[in-house]
């Protein structure tokens, strides 16, 4: 094959894909995983076993042993893991490869609608992310897991999960941006 008509690669270094293509990558993913591992796609039970690894350190891992919660939720290295690390590494790699990745404290969307606050920002992160750690694990399962991995089911629950996120997502879209506001790179 000759440099020319190689296929270009050219889409890695784009910073937004088409989710279409995405979409129906997700899916193939989520096949192959099926296939290979006969597990769904999901992180969050990896996450919680990581967490409790690195609780040990600081309140004992007798402590940690004797956690109802961790005890069913162990840290070991595997699919779920390799998961986990490849979805930071992948973003990473991707924001390097578009020339979007920038580190910042408080985005320029925040700081238009909520002002510079970088306490208020890292706040608002926090809550935001541990009520959707809380969610996850009081449904024993996570977006991925259950959203992906469910409507490929066509489980009801994995559908309804979808229309939910949807909503919320155009709702928090609306709230953060208000209407007619685009997205700027």
């Amino acid at each position: 094959m000759s440099p020319s008509s190689a296929p270009s690669l050219s889409f890695l270094r784009r910073p937004r894909w088409n989710p279409y293509v995405v979409g129906a990558a997700i899916g193939v993913l989520s096949w192959i995983v099926f296939a290979v591992v006969d597990k769904p796609l999901g992180v969050t039970t990896s996450l919680t076993g990581l967490a409790g690894a690195c609780a040990a350190p600081f309140v004992g891992a007798d402590t940690v042993a004797a956690n109802a919660y961790f005890k069913q939720h162990v840290f070991k290295w595997d699919y779920g893991m390799l998961f986990l690390g490849g979805i930071a590494l992948g973003g990473f790699l991707s924001a390097l490869a578009s020339g979007s990745f920038r580190a910042e404290t408080v985005p320029s969307v925040w700081r238009e609608r909520f002002g510079p606050s970088a306490p208020k920002r890292f706040f608002a992160a926090f809550l935001g992310g541990l009520l959707a750690m809380f969610g996850a694990r009081l449904a024993d399962g996570c977006t991925s897991g259950n959203g992906i991995s469910g409507s490929l089911q066509l489980a009801v629950g994995g559908w309804t999960f979808f229309l939910t996120l949807f909503a919320f997502g155009i709702l928090t879209s609306l709230v953060l941006f208000g209407r007619g506001r685009t997205v700027k790179n």
